[in-house]
């Protein structure tokens, strides 16, 4: 009798391993779907001078600079995907970005700060500066044309702050587009956007883990234009939604802080 077992075990093994693979690599088996790694980037700390805010991607700050690409898609296909590229640096007293979209249908028409800019063609910079608190987090929002949105999420979709007038115009920004880019632009276009965020603006709002060689925050970075003719939804750390959302901070990448 045990020879008959072990007999049937070594006849079923093969299968059993077959259904495993297969469980835990089809999608629709979710709840047992490896998540993809999260993102991890390295941000380099400025070197000593000033840097002007230009939205110019090849100056001499920059060029040294590794660019995190955003290689994810969420929602439908679109017809044409843009090709998006950001980096980030640091100071003391302020964090710095820049991002380059290679981009078509590209539409800018929101002037109102904390307006729906995420409709035109926008990219987005979500962090968590408190270590202590990942899931809590800022989202700029920005347009093609260099209207910003920013908000302090403390919890998505509950509980949140709009900055104000006062706070949104510390944080200066630089766009290679016109304010408004209307009709849309059809043909292929680059287009950068660049920006510089006070930390001491930021610690009106949240407490902020000061950034140095060793200090991680959380965030992702993201492409949109849900209002062009070409919706769009991109992102540098993979979010797993079936459908757009870029408020899931539990699925943000890391800045690790040199």
């Amino acid at each position: 009798m045990k020879a008959i077992l072990i007999s049937l075990s070594l006849l079923t093994l093969p299968l059993f391993y077959s259904y495993l693979n297969k469980i835990t690599t089809d999608p629709v088996k979710s709840e047992l779907t490896p998540i993809k790694e999260k993102a991890a980037y390295l941000v380099k700390k400025l070197k000593k001078g000033s840097m002007p805010i230009d939205a110019s991607w090849d100056k001499a700050q920059w060029k040294k600079i590794k660019p995190v690409t955003l290689d994810y898609k969420m929602g439908d296909e679109p017809k044409f995907t843009p090709k998006v590229q950001a980096k980030l640096m640091y100071d003391e007293e302020n964090i710095y970005g820049i991002f380059k979209v290679e981009d078509r249908y590209v539409r800018s028409i929101v002037r109102e700060y904390n307006g729906n800019v995420s409709g035109d063609s926008c990219v987005e910079f979500f962090f968590s500066p408190d270590s202590d608190l990942p899931l809590s987090y800022f989202n700029l929002e920005i347009n093609a044309g260099g209207t910003p949105l920013i908000f302090y999420v403390a919890k998505p979709w509950d509980k949140f702050t709009k900055l104000g007038k006062e706070d949104i115009e510390q944080i200066e920004i630089a766009h290679s587009l016109p304010e408004v880019v209307d009709p849309e632009i059809t043909e292929p276009t680059t287009w950068y956007i660049e920006y510089r965020i006070p930390l001491a603006m930021l610690k009106k709002h949240s407490k902020v883990t000061p950034p140095k060689s060793g200090t991680v925050w959380k965030a992702n970075f993201y492409k949109t234009g849900s209002r062009t003719s070409n919706p769009n939804f991109l992102t540098w750390s993979y979010v797993d939604n079936p459908k757009p959302n870029f408020h899931l901070p539990q699925f943000f990448g890391t800045l690790k802080f040199q």
